[in-house]
């Protein structure tokens, strides 16, 4: 199942809390995790109910993405490209193989070692 929340949901810190400021997330992504109020986020549960994947996203850019598999993210994101038209993103590169599976583009970053830019089909 994939939720669709921002901050302001009532459920919004029970599956999302336990990600910002995690050492994990951030040593395993080389990305940090905030709950701006801008974004939105798209949150994929298990049959448990425990949140295996999520992006947030802000005008059509990928701000944060975090998966702990590869088959969570890439439903993930082939779900939510049918709803939005993905702008020119700067996303951690570890994920590198399913946004190919899910047909980004990827553009190569000078000075980053650890993310890309990916884009949608537009």
């Amino acid at each position: 199942m994939i939720l669709k929340m921002t901050n302001k949901d009532n459920d919004f810190y029970s599956y999302m809390g336990k990600f910002f400021g995690s050492r994990i997330v951030q040593t395993e992504t080389k990305d940090r995790i905030y709950d701006d109020n801008n974004k939105v986020w798209y949150i994929y549960l298990d049959q448990n109910n425990k949140v295996c994947a999520f992006l947030s996203i802000c005008d059509g850019i990928i701000k944060n993405i975090y998966s702990s598999n590869d088959t969570s993210l890439k439903n993930l994101i082939l779900e939510v490209k049918k709803d939005i038209v993905l702008q020119p993103s700067i996303v951690t590169k570890i994920y590198e193989n399913v946004y190919l599976e899910c047909g980004l583009k990827i553009n190569s970053l000078e000075n980053y070692k650890h993310f890309i830019m990916i884009r949608g089909d537009n």
